[in-house]
């Protein structure tokens, strides 16, 4: 069981790195940037008081119920929330042809949760498949660890253990963003156990790292995580994931985001992420890429410009990164059973913001994996 601080519902003790440090002044283009206030208003918050959740989300409705799997990693013991979806009872409208038997794993993206999924686990749903929706450590409903060594092998380890929990079997695993990250290493140390790989505008295409992105301390990034509000958050949102447009079926997802930010939780949700961003700059999949055996479908957003770590590139490499249909193209010649799916006038988020017409491709892709291997 979590005490107090495991749970999030206490202050952390002294001691434990949580203190607010500031940025170094050795990255000084970025201290500037970090004190920066964007104007404007959260859309639909009530313009007193943003919306604040606790720290494990506490207040924000899933669309299926969450469940919590307790298990020891590292020598704590934590919670992974998760939504297991079953397939649709004979006479409920269901394509059994289609999903009978199978399931499909959706691995959720970086300032994300598996709430995101939810009008691609309905259309799964109705397909006949059993769909089953984990928050990683960090994110959403689960645990927010205070020291936990991260890394893609170790939360794909974690996604493992509780797929087993639920007898999973063979898997189809979808990622998007962060999460098409973890489905990559995920696919690479279980190769028998995923039938399908779908990645979905997934981060670690180029490695950053070596184009030039300066490294940052995590005690760097965790004050300038500390720095989120609202706004600020939206005007990343707006210009990486949305190409500069906004609709108003985003804010419910940006509220999600900032009320993390604002809830009691705050501290801790900024370290993990902090934790978080640090474990993706430093340990890129786009090398492996070629070692991917299972039919692999990668369905990118033709305006896709995300740059997670732009803040802190020099404005001349910033200017070469984030072109996720190039991205695309280079990843699928390198995955030897690989087609590339590429959505016109949508942005990093296509579950989101082309709902009918990603879940139309992503059952396609299920439904019509690529077999043969191509010339590369």
């Amino acid at each position: 069981m979590l005490n107090a601080v495991e749970a999030g519902l206490a202050p952390a003790p002294s001691g434990t790195g949580l203190a607010r440090p500031q940025p170094l002044a050795r990255h000084g283009h970025l201290r500037k940037l970090s004190i920066v206030v964007v104007a404007g208003a959260l859309v639909g918050c009530a313009a007193s008081r943003p919306l604040a959740y606790g720290p494990d989300l506490q207040g924000f409705n899933y669309p299926y119920p969450v469940r919590l799997y307790s298990f020891k990693t590292q020598a704590q013991t934590y919670a992974m929330a998760y939504m297991d979806v079953a397939p649709p009872k004979e006479g409920e409208g269901a394509r059994p042809s289609v999903g009978a038997g199978r399931t499909v794993v959706l691995l959720h993206g970086e300032g994300f949760c598996g709430a995101t999924w939810s009008s691609s686990i309905a259309k799964l749903h109705q397909a006949g498949f059993r769909v089953v929706v984990p928050d990683q450590l960090a994110f959403g409903k689960s645990s927010k660890p205070i020291n936990y060594q991260y890394s893609f092998q170790q939360l794909a380890t974690d996604t493992r253990e509780l797929l087993d929990k639920l007898g999973a079997g063979r898997i189809i695993l979808v990622g998007h963003g962060l999460g098409g990250m973890l489905a990559a290493r995920y696919a690479l140390m279980y190769p028998t156990s995923v039938s399908e790989l779908v990645l979905v505008d997934p981060l670690g295409l180029e490695d950053w790292k070596a184009k030039g992105v300066l490294y940052l301390t995590i005690d760097e990034r965790y004050a300038l995580e500390l720095q989120n509000t609202p706004a600020r958050l939206k005007q990343y949102e707006l210009q990486d994931y949305y190409a500069g447009h906004w609709r108003p079926e985003y804010d419910i997802w940006l509220r999600m985001l900032s009320g993390l930010y604002l809830g009691p939780g705050r501290e801790r949700f900024a370290w993990n992420q902090a934790l978080t961003a640090d474990m993706m700059f430093t340990q890129p999949v786009v090398y492996e890429l070629g070692e991917l055996a299972m039919p692999t479908v990668l369905i990118v957003g033709a305006l896709d410009r995300t740059v997670p770590f732009r803040s802190s590139a020099p404005p001349a490499v910033a200017a070469t990164l984030g072109n996720y249909p190039e991205l695309g193209r280079l990843a699928a010649r390198r995955i030897p059973r690989s087609r590339l799916i590429e959505l016109a006038g949508v942005g990093h988020v296509p579950q989101i913001e082309a709902p009918e017409r990603f879940n139309e491709v992503l059952l396609q892709g299920i439904e019509n994996p690529p077999e043969a291997p191509h010339s590369r």
